[in-house]
């Protein structure tokens, strides 16, 4: 009830103890006097009240409030990071590449065009940024962003081998799958290999859980091969069924084939 008095409490009590949980309600009951307050807050000369200013605003926080506003439209906040993305503390450049991620989930293409725009000039810090804020473009296979981060876009591969054994396990086992893959293009090409493991659910149904393998470095007309254990073992976010489960290889993103493999649950 007293955002004028709160907010400057909020800037004294901050590099004592974190305050993005608690300035949270005023982005909500005033967001136009908190927004100024936090334009402001920007330049201060403690870090701790310049991270407030990006971690305040998540849209998405964990474990704090979400702020709906942003999560439908985030360009109120666009400006206050802009401010901050050449801070001079890590501290706070994370805050502003954990925003941006939190931004992808709901608006990539809005992230994909500030990120352009952060790559003009080029700045080992500004790459940093880049590269953490997009982590989940890439796990979800955001074909742009792999363009965006110097991967090869489009890259031109042949999927000459997948094979998985041992084709029947039991829960706790290990599934070891090996693949082989044969460039068709006549210049070097940087891929991101990643793989997804489609689980079987209650009803019978797969969903996918992509995983890293590597980043390779490919030249014309090059072979290459790689192999890769997966543990298939029980843990407290996954129930397991039984079924035919897959393995997905996915090169930047991009599916490039499949094979199955059966789980056997005692």
């Amino acid at each position: 009830d007293y955002p004028e008095e709160s907010l400057h409490a909020l800037r004294e009590l901050t590099p004592l103890f974190s305050a993005e949980f608690a300035i949270r309600p005023f982005i909500i009951k005033h967001e136009e006097l908190t927004l100024r307050h936090l334009a402001n807050w920007c330049t201060d000369a403690d870090p701790h009240v310049r991270r407030l200013v990006s971690e305040g605003t998540r849209p998405r926080l964990p474990w704090g409030r979400q702020l709906p506003q942003f999560i439908v439209d985030p360009s109120p906040v666009f400006p206050l990071l802009e401010k901050l993305k050449d801070d001079p503390c890590k501290y706070v450049r994370r805050s502003v590449a954990n925003h941006l991620n939190d931004i992808s989930k709901d608006h990539p293409e809005a992230v994909l065009s500030c990120c352009r725009r952060w790559q003009n000039p080029p700045t080992s810090e500004r790459t940093w940024i880049i590269r953490h804020a997009t982590r989940t473009l890439v796990k979800t296979g955001r074909p742009e962003v792999f363009g965006l981060l110097g991967y090869t876009e489009k890259p031109k591969l042949d999927l000459l081998l997948l094979e998985i054994t041992p084709s029947d396990i039991a829960l706790g086992e290990f599934i070891e799958f090996s693949l082989q893959l044969q460039s068709k293009s006549p210049k070097p090409q940087t891929i991101v290999l990643d793989y997804a493991i489609h689980h079987v659910k209650a009803n019978g149904q797969t969903s996918p859980k992509v995983f890293k393998f590597c980043t390779l470095e490919i030249n014309p007309g090059e072979s290459i091969k790689r192999t890769k254990r997966h543990a298939i073992k029980p843990i407290t976010t996954r129930k397991y069924y039984s079924g035919q489960h897959a393995v997905e290889i996915l090169i930047n993103g991009e599916p490039f084939g499949q094979a199955a493999f059966t789980l056997h649950i005692d």
